[in-house]
């Protein structure tokens, strides 16, 4: 038995893809095919309803082949084109619709399986889609609420529900199905947003330890070259030696050597880079830290103040250089320099239990209308909001909504707890204040890692 061929072009597939796989569909349709054959067979011959049942038996056979048809012809694991996907969503109402039709329409109780259709479309479909099968489902319910086939019920009795029932179906299904949609979407659109945020995040993170990864790759360097550069300082320092005392080249020989020389010395600051990396580069004070981040960001015509001051006889903090930090108090102090007026202040205190950092600006502040979803990924009050960053004035591209998002998720991921607000009346601007628990961040604190002993203590 040979395998079944599977063409290289499938235009039913082709187009913008949904993140629907074809499997998930056909699962969902055998469930349904499965659970209304089951609900037929149990209403006409269990409990002897007087119902159509070869139409409805008909109606749901068709559904079997369509999915027959669709694993015969695609891979199951294929992703779906939003143009398919949705028009397997609009057979599935039309289906369900004609099901409900000969069963008693709207008086059904499973009526409320409109509802499942339009949600997968909420959560897996464009806007576009949603809105029309959504418009389709309430089309088809108010049809089915006035025009359907008598809902099965003893022969002897002659059942019927009250207009008003019917009514009160009509609108909770409507309801129902708006609801669902608006839910879904919402939900939908919210898990998108955050996933792009949290994966622009990871990129930033990722050229962090990029960099940080290049002191290594320096150290590695620095030993590999080191050799090449005696070589040629050698070379250079017989070559004088041997040439004549007026030779026209002698400056170039002497630049030659000097030029080595210094090219060591370079090289042995960067092979001794990894062992001040431990004691020396990798610890700082927290004052130092900011004068670092600050000192960048110096030369505009705004002004930049850095106060620290302790509370009682507290030490100084003393931090571990953490890239994921760095970028996000950069992120903080560029955003407000850049809304600033004439002056930033950079205002450090600690106790012996907690590390506040405020940064203050006396720019407009941060606009009422957006200031409690502060923090969240897209949003921001500068042009290129709607994901198409534009240069302002100035030739400076404007943000995503993401800068505050990612320093906040990298800030709060050292521990710190971070307010958004602005200045009290009468004074203005935006005010950010960050608290550090002083014994998760401060190296002076934590206890020295115990070493193991050696051999020769153990005797």
């Amino acid at each position: 038995m040979t395998d079944r061929a599977i063409p290289e072009t499938e235009p039913p597939f082709a187009g913008a893809q949904s993140p629907i796989r074809l499997r998930t569909l056909v699962r969902l349709r055998w469930v349904a095919v499965f659970g209304q054959a089951l609900a037929v067979v149990f209403v006409s011959l269990g409990l002897g309803f007087k119902m159509p049942l070869q139409a409805c038996l008909a109606v749901i056979a068709l559904s079997a082949w369509v999915n027959v048809f669709l694993s015969l012809r695609w891979r199951a694991g294929q992703m779906m084109s939003v143009r398919t996907a949705g028009i397997l969503l609009a057979y599935d109402i039309a289906q369900l619709a004609l099901l409900l039709f000969l069963t008693g329409g709207i008086e059904n109780p499973f009526a409320f399986l409109f509802l499942v259709p339009v949600t997968v479309s909420a959560t897996s479909l464009n806007g576009r889609w949603t809105i029309g099968l959504t418009a389709m489902a309430f089309v088809l319910v108010t049809l089915l609420a006035n025009f359907h086939m008598p809902l099965p019920w003893k022969e002897q009795d002659d059942f019927k529900l009250p207009l008003t029932y019917t009514a009160g179906m009509w609108i909770a299904v409507i309801c129902g199905i708006g609801f669902s949609v608006i839910y879904a979407r919402r939900m939908a659109e919210e898990s998108r947003i955050m996933s792009n945020a949290l994966a622009a995040t990871e990129l930033v993170l990722a050229r962090e330890q990029r960099l940080s990864a290049l002191d290594g790759l320096a150290a590695a360097a620095a030993h590999e070259l080191g050799t090449p550069l005696a070589t040629i300082a050698l070379v250079a320092k017989e070559l004088k030696r041997e040439m004549p005392k007026n030779f026209s080249h002698a400056d170039d020989i002497d630049l030659l050597i000097s030029q080595t020389a210094r090219c060591r010395e370079i090289l042995t600051q960067l092979s001794d880079r990894e062992k001040a990396d431990d004691e020396i580069f990798g610890h700082v004070k927290l004052e130092a830290l900011l004068e670092d981040l600050v000192a960048p960001l110096r030369g505009s015509d705004v002004q930049i103040e850095i106060h620290c001051q302790d509370s009682g006889d507290a030490s100084e903090p003393v931090l571990k250089r953490n890239p994921g930090l760095a970028y996000g108090l950069s992120n903080i102090l560029a955003n407000a320099i850049d809304f600033a007026k004439v002056l930033v202040v950079v205002e450090a205190r600690w106790t012996h239990s907690s590390i506040t950092l405020q940064v203050r600006d006396d720019g407009p502040g941060f606009d009422q209308s957006i200031i409690d979803r502060l923090g969240d990924p897209y949003v921001t009050t500068r042009p290129g909001y709607d994901g198409t960053p534009e240069p302002n004035e100035n030739g400076r591209h404007e943000g995503m909504g993401l800068g505050l998002f990612i320093a906040k998720t990298l800030l709060e991921r050292s521990g710190a707890t971070v307010s958004l607000g602005n200045a009290v009346p009468p004074a203005h601007g935006a005010v950010v204040t960050l608290t550090w628990h002083r014994q998760a961040i401060d190296l002076g604190l934590q206890p020295a890692k115990k070493l193991d002993p050696s051999p020769s203590q153990l005797h």
